[in-house]
């Protein structure tokens, strides 16, 4: 494996001195290297079995998030289907970075664009994430979110029948919670606590987004399925761009999309945690 991180960092530059190839944790889906070099340090991922155009997305969504004040994102050198080539960067997390995320992701959404979705399907994790264009995030929400993940559960075998039942009685009324207009905004689409550490200069760094134009809350429903935001990140957002009274009402339905991902990855580990929201919204258990 040395020779091939070696390989992918001198298509940089082939005069690059390397001087030291050493395994970074915290990947769960690619392998990460820390390529240190004559011209100083390179961070690359690895995945032998990639999906196709897998880290050209990464790519296009760091770019997507690049420019946002606050929010700092490490430049990507050079990808290939294999394997991506960034800036290693490396610094601690901080009470004063993650208030600083918390005005950083609330000024990436304030760029605002036409329409919810993108252009291209990407990824969220290692499955594809279908996007497109629409006029209404309900839609949206409904048909390249909620579906695609639980037509993958029930062509794995995980969609038992009562959570199919359950599901598709949201689906059909998600409009008693769910909004079909507003501000389509930038999101990250990935944002949890191991997605962004301290960067340069005190700013926060963010990583491995599932971009695209959405809701908001859907990003910040997130934050809190799996913990890791303190006060500080909420404070700072919602001093900038403040959250509605309706996101607590509706912000487990946002968090079922990444359960019902994390089903679809992992297991039944899940489950419990899928069937919690159906049972909370669904009328047929009630």
């Amino acid at each position: 494996m040395k020779s091939k991180i070696e390989q992918a960092v001198r298509t940089i530059d082939s005069g690059l001195s390397i001087t030291g190839i050493e395994p970074v944790s915290g990947g769960s889906i690619s392998t990460a290297y820390r390529a240190r070099t004559s011209e100083g340090d390179f961070f690359v991922k690895w995945h032998e079995e990639a999906p196709q155009d897998f880290f050209r997305q990464e790519a296009a969504g760091l770019d997507f998030i690049r420019g946002t004040a606050g929010l700092y994102v490490p430049k990507v050198y050079t990808w290939s289907k294999k394997y991506i080539v960034m800036e290693f960067v490396s610094g601690e997390k901080s009470r004063q970075a993650e208030e600083r995320l918390g005005s950083g992701i609330a000024e990436l959404h304030s760029q605002t664009g036409s329409f919810y979705g993108l252009e291209e399907d990407n990824f969220i994790g290692e499955l594809p994430q279908v996007n497109g264009w629409e006029e209404d995030w309900l839609l949206f929400f409904r048909e390249k979110r909620l579906k695609p993940q639980l037509d993958l559960a029930r062509s794995m075998g995980r969609l038992t029948l009562q959570r199919e039942r359950n599901a598709y009685d949201i689906m059909s009324r998600l409009s008693e919670w769910v909004p079909s207009k507003g501000a389509p905004v930038k999101v990250h689409g990935d944002l949890w606590g191991g997605n962004w550490i301290g960067g340069p200069g005190g700013l926060p760094c963010v990583m491995d987004p599932a971009v695209f134009y959405g809701d908001r809350e859907f990003d910040i429903a997130f934050t809190y399925l799996f913990g890791g935001f303190s006060e500080a990140f909420y404070s700072s957002y919602e001093s900038v761009y403040p959250l509605s009274k309706e996101f607590e009402d509706r912000r487990p339905l946002y968090q079922l999309y990444y359960l019902l991902v994390h089903l679809n990855i992992f297991g039944e580990t899940y489950g419990a945690s899928v069937d919690q929201v159906l049972q909370r919204y669904a009328r047929v258990n009630k």
